[in-house]
């Protein structure tokens, strides 16, 4: 296969991952260092296409790759989700940023994607390599903590 044919394949391939691998990093680790995260991970995924473009489940070994990748720039939870200006996120309870850092890496990644971008639990599920039960835990428990930080009250 040539050249040409292989960029084709990939382009089509980052069209179609990079949107969803981009929230699920920045849901992670904020927005500056969640898009570095993505961009390191499709560069490997460039660097390594038929190794990528053979794998069952290869957005999740890239959301692995973006978090090996980022760690060696160390911000706290708090760095990556420091309190957002009201006026730039005029329809979000300003509480939220900082009650999403209180929630495990896991439960806050699982509340944005399937609450605020709308993914299936199994997409989720496939993301971490866990079972969809395992996703709906850490969703039910993660909005139960942003209720209690937030003073939501279920009617």
């Amino acid at each position: 296969m040539g050249r040409r044919a292989l960029g084709d394949e990939f382009a089509e391939f980052f069209a179609d991952v990079e949107p969803g691998l981009r929230r699920a990093l920045v849901a992670r680790y904020g927005a500056e260092r969640g898009r570095e995260a993505t961009a390191e991970a499709l560069a490997y995924a460039w660097e390594h296409w038929p190794k990528v473009q053979a794998m069952e489940r290869p957005v999740g070994y890239l959301y692995r790759v973006g978090q090996s990748r980022t760690r060696r720039l160390r911000l706290t939870r708090r760095d990556a989700f420091a309190p957002a200006d009201p006026a730039e996120l005029p329809c979000v309870e300003p509480g939220l940023p900082r009650a999403l850092s209180s929630l495990s890496e896991r439960q806050r990644v699982a509340v944005v994607l399937v609450c605020g971008f709308g993914w299936q639990l199994h997409e989720v599920a496939d993301l971490f390599g866990v079972k969809t039960t395992t996703v709906q835990n850490h969703v039910d428990r993660g909005l139960a903590k942003l209720r209690i930080d937030l003073e939501v009250i279920d009617d």
